[in-house]
């Protein structure tokens, strides 16, 4: 079973990033890690973790400032939504497909 949520510290070690920089960026609202009304912590998703690393990527070797990094971030989430709908309308268009065929036989 894979882990659904990781603390900030495990952030930290697994992305190999400082502490500041992913402050930075939740201050800038880029990332939005989870917080729970009965424990005082922050949990991080797998999807904050994906974030994270390519934020680094784009600051660290590419030289993106932090509103670089959000729109870059923004766009990349539109177009998995995008590619998505695409998914699902090929899915349909296909189960059409086989229905037509399927009743001339």
């Amino acid at each position: 079973m894979t882990k659904e949520y990781w603390t900030f510290k495990e952030v930290v070690e697994i992305i190999q990033i400082d502490e500041s920089f992913i402050n930075d960026l939740e201050r800038e609202e880029i990332i939005c890690p989870e917080l729970l009304d009965d424990h005082p912590n922050k949990r991080y998703s797998a999807s904050d973790l994906d974030n994270l690393r390519l934020a680094k990527i784009l600051v660290q070797d590419m030289d993106v400032n932090l509103a670089g990094v959000e729109v870059i971030l923004r766009m990349r989430e539109n177009m998995v939504h995008m590619r998505q709908q695409f998914d699902a309308i090929l899915e349909d268009l296909a189960r059409q497909i086989r229905e037509a065929f399927g009743e001339r036989r």
